[in-house]
């Protein structure tokens, strides 16, 4: 699939999901098989950009290309205003959220929210893509609630804006994760438009990404909580559509480096302290179905070290079998 000039090669994206995708996981999705690795969303709000949150969310120093950064609001002309900024600080892409359903988010009538006012919508993707001349991606959902699915209108709306590609999540904001993907539309929107249409929900095995592809006729999907730790599903996935089998699942050694590095990588972007913290929730992710993996979580909350943090990690998968974590 191509997104403007960029091929994404394989057509499988990282989803940008706020407090999760920083610049150390998407380097980790990238360099295990994602094709591309959307940031999480930096605000239009020209007031917060010096915000210590917002400068490490606008740091792309060191990422492979295409880098792709999510920008939320609901102004047009400080969503435009951010779209120069962040291009001015390398972004290839610039992708828009309409589909965070978030309560802090749609009550300022930004995500999903949007959603609703149509016109709204149209006059924010037109300002955008005037704004830059990288391409303009659009992140939405199916409509704000089951009764006002309006996917295909927005879609059209999209298209007539010169949105280089729509990324749509099968669900409603009033679903916001309940329930299953509704394929079904987003086979429509596929359907109803000519530029390249990303399918995201429920996309969590080789198996039902294909099954997606073949549903929707996607140029590309977009996996989100399926990564959380588990990053190498990219990998999995791309072989598979590529060959029809199966990947060997990663062994506890080989996991185990990968939580290391992933570990250390926060360590040292956010410092120690902060780094640590944000280090806890994948600590959970990665070892969540693992051996003993709710005890050890317990004891790992409570490490206030990062150093001992690193050991603690090492000591549980070099216990299980065939761990020997890196040293």
């Amino acid at each position: 699939m191509k997104i403007g000039p960029h091929l994404i090669d394989p057509p499988l994206i990282l989803a940008p999901m706020a407090g999760v995708t920083d610049k150390p996981f998407r380097l980790l999705a990238r360099r295990l098989g994602a094709g591309l690795a959307v940031s999480e969303m930096t605000i239009a709000d020209a007031r917060l950009w010096g915000t210590r949150k917002s400068r490490q969310r606008m740091d792309h120093s060191g990422e492979p290309g295409p880098v792709s950064v999510q920008i939320a609001g609901y102004d047009p002309q400080m969503l435009a205003d951010a779209a120069r900024h962040n291009v001015a600080l390398g972004a290839d892409i610039i992708d828009i959220n309409m589909g965070c359903p978030a309560k802090k988010v749609c009550n300022v009538a930004s995500g999903s929210a949007l959603l609703r006012d149509e016109p709204l919508v149209a006059r924010i993707l037109e300002a955008v893509v005037a704004a830059v001349a990288v391409p303009v991606t659009l992140k939405m959902r199916t409509g704000y609630t089951r009764g006002e699915r309006n996917a295909l209108t927005i879609a059209r709306l999209a298209e007539a804006a010169g949105i280089a590609a729509i990324a749509v999540h099968g669900r409603t904001r009033e679903d916001h994760f309940n329930g299953a993907a509704e394929f079904d539309t987003v086979a429509a929107v596929k359907a109803a438009v000519g530029i390249p249409v990303i399918a995201n929900g429920d996309i969590a095995t080789p198996e039902q990404a294909r099954a997606v592809f073949d549903q929707t006729g996607c140029d590309a999907l977009m996996i989100a909580r399926a990564a959380q730790g588990r990053p190498w599903i990219f990998r999995e996935i791309a072989h598979f559509l590529a060959t029809g089998a199966h990947l060997p699942e990663p062994g506890p050694g080989e996991v185990g480096d990968i939580l290391l590095g992933h570990v250390a990588a926060l360590h040292e972007f956010y410092g120690p302290q902060q780094g640590l913290r944000i280090a806890r929730k994948h600590i959970g992710w990665y070892t969540d179905t693992r051996p003993d993996g709710e005890a050890f979580r317990s004891r790992a909350i409570r490490i206030a070290d990062a150093a001992d943090q690193l050991d603690a990690v090492r000591g549980y998968f070099d216990a299980l079998p065939d761990g020997r974590a890196a040293a």
